[in-house]
């Protein structure tokens, strides 16, 4: 039985956006007045209920009420049935219906117009700081809805979106994408699942080994191979597969659901089609190119939910050490742990700054106003800053716990379920090792050159900054290596794409947080100061500690 909530167990002066500066700034920035006036009255109660209903909802979840697969019915039947706890239903239908999917492609009621990603990825950050692991369906169901509006025919698209999109007036269809099968992996072209057309129609046979949100997902986007297609990536075709038709299974069965360290309130199975139907979407022969699109959208996604993750660990970090008293005085009384709070302060502020720049561009080329040289640099952005957003949130979950000293290790905090989360989301959408590989492939569509431009073109931006200098210096040298791994062998560039992507990582960052510095204030500045000195080792031995004389001003913000 789900917890029941009342006034007591809630803290109904908690909320995720309220005293959010950046993102608040970013959104000011980004959205047109009208969508923005409309956000400001959203996001306060949707930050509200994350803070409170959707954070309980989803510790219960965690611990005692993740989903069960429910295999058989009382005839022995195989239903395939997966029960999730009435909490987790409730958060369903509280955040679909928020429009976090549906206003990105159909208009907002109020407003008779769509919103865009800016809008729905600042209530995934807000999500995120509570469920991690419920932002996946989320985030599912926006690959399902893109891959449909841009790549599905006419009677397709009006057969599945709307479903996908709905806010609460059409029975929603959650979204699926299943790639991975237990050949495969991330060599999707390994992949044997196959369509086979019969009277007519496309049905599916096979198995996907890792396929979340299972049972939940009304519609699943699968990458099958029809017969007679060559081997390969390029021999894969996209399809739609409703989970029922006429209200039975679609010939879809779940062997079972994995057993995971975290992210508990996705059900992941291993599902098997025996016959599914399916339709196909778009160009037959393009079935990887769309997916991989989708994948970019949930690249983006992962790097949302992990400065959401980010940001409640800097929260309860902050919290229990104003709370806690030792030898005397409240740890935020002692230096090293102003230093220790305000450095996580100023890396948050500039992954948060750079993960809603690079929003901000993406919602440009999904609406087809960019150039292809923006649509490159995208794709590059999006494999930089996953892979650091991930590794961060790891890393603040750390030092959350370790704040919280033997605390943090126990289950009554959120700390664990925080670490659980974060790790996953160095390994969905692409490991650190994959997003190298991105890097690699980029260079043969002159990413370096781009990225060249799109460098040179920040520095004219912060020339009135004082660290525009250093910058300048580490450009030249982070262009220059480019070049020269550009030159390498194919095995010598698989060996240092990592690195390469760090340096690049690290420039791209200090440019985003410096350039929003130049155009805001104080407080950003010194955020912008301590990021900067901490990320390229500038600090001198007995210097200036901004992080403890600007700490009050630092962490009011966060």
């Amino acid at each position: 039985m789900t917890k029941v909530l009342t006034n007591e167990s809630l803290n109904l002066n908690r909320n995720f956006f309220d005293g959010n500066e950046t993102l608040k700034k970013l959104l000011k920035e980004k959205l047109d007045d009208e969508l923005y006036a409309f956000a400001n009255e959203e996001l306060p109660e949707l930050g509200r209920a994350a803070a409170n209903e959707i954070d309980e909802r989803a510790r219960h979840t965690d611990r005692e009420g993740a989903p069960k697969l429910e295999k058989y019915d009382r005839f022995g039947n195989d239903q395939s049935k997966v029960w999730i706890n009435e909490g987790y239903e409730k958060t369903v239908h509280q955040v679909y219906g928020s429009g976090i999917v549906g206003y990105v492609h159909e208009p907002i009621p109020s407003l008779g117009r769509k919103g865009n990603y800016m809008y729905s990825f600042a209530q995934g950050f807000l999500v995120s700081h509570a469920e991690a692991g419920f932002y996946c369906p989320v985030t599912l169901t926006m690959a399902t809805a893109y891959l449909l509006d841009h790549y599905a025919d006419e009677s397709v698209r009006n057969r599945f979106l709307p479903h996908v999109c709905s806010t609460g007036d059409l029975p929603l269809y959650e979204g699926a994408t299943f790639l991975t099968e237990r050949q495969g992996g991330s060599d999707v072209g390994a992949n044997v699942v196959k369509a086979v057309c019969e009277n007519g129609e496309y049905r599916l046979y096979g198995e996907k080994y890792f396929a979340s949100n299972a049972g939940m997902a009304g519609v699943a986007m699968v990458l099958a191979r029809i017969e007679g297609a060559p081997s390969g990536s390029k021999g894969l075709t996209l399809f739609a597969v409703p989970w029922k038709v006429d209200g039975q299974l679609n010939g879809i069965t779940i062997r079972r659901l994995k057993d995971k360290l975290g992210v508990r309130a996705v059900p992941s199975g291993e599902v098997e089609f025996e016959g599914a139907k399916a339709y196909v979407v778009g160009d037959p022969s393009k079935g990887i190119y769309y997916m991989l699109e989708a994948l970019n959208l949930s690249r983006i996604c992962n790097a949302v939910a992990s400065i959401g993750i980010m940001r409640r660990a800097l929260l309860e970090a902050n919290d229990y050490a104003e709370k806690r008293e030792a030898f005397g005085a409240p740890l935020t009384q002692y230096p090293m742990i102003k230093d220790s709070l305000g450095k996580m302060a100023a890396t948050l502020h500039a992954e948060t700054v750079s993960v809603f720049e690079l929003i901000s561009l993406y919602d440009r080329v999904t609406a087809g106003e960019a150039s292809p040289e923006e649509t490159l640099l995208v794709r590059l952005l999006i494999a930089l800053l996953k892979k650091e957003t991930a590794e961060n949130a790891i890393h603040f979950s750390h030092e959350a716990i370790e704040m919280h000293g033997g605390n943090g290790y126990i289950e009554d905090f959120v700390t664990p379920r925080l670490l659980r989360d974060a790790q996953v989301l160095t390994v969905w959408e692409g490991t650190a090792n994959i997003l190298a590989m991105e890097l690699i492939r980029l260079l043969k569509n002159g990413i370096d050159e781009i990225y060249s431009k799109w460098v040179k073109d920040k520095l004219e931006t912060i020339q009135s900054s004082s660290w525009h200098s250093l910058l300048s210096e580490q450009a030249d040298r982070i262009l220059n290596e480019l070049n020269q791994f550009k030159q390498m062998p194919s095995d010598h560039q698989s060996f240092e794409a990592k690195r390469m992507m760090k340096e690049m990582t690290k420039l791209t960052e200090s440019l985003f947080t410096v350039a929003f510095a130049v155009r805001h204030g104080k407080r950003e500045q010194l955020l912008c100061d301590v990021f900067c000195e901490e990320v390229w080792g500038v600090w001198e031995f007995g210097g200036e500690m901004r992080t403890v004389s600007g700490f009050g001003e630092m962490m009011d913000g966060v």
